[in-house]
């Protein structure tokens, strides 16, 4: 399941640095649905790159001793 998130991510950070670059090159700042894409754009990137560093950070950490060597 953790690769399907990993995957997903990726896949969010390349529609979102495609809905950048079309923002950009629409004129963004004149045009409201250009500035539209480029927020948007902006929001998916960094879902996709959150979402994926989770999935690896999660999948190759061990998990936390809280309590440390005091038992």
């Amino acid at each position: 399941m953790n690769l399907g998130f990993v995957i997903l991510g990726a896949l969010a950070a390349l529609v979102g640095i495609g809905l950048l670059v079309a923002g950009i090159r629409g004129g963004a700042g004149e045009n409201p649905r250009a500035t539209a894409k480029l927020i948007g754009g902006m929001m998916l990137t960094a879902f996709g790159l959150v979402l994926g560093g989770f999935a690896i950070g999660y999948s190759t950490t061990a998990p936390l001793n809280y309590a440390g060597d005091a038992q």
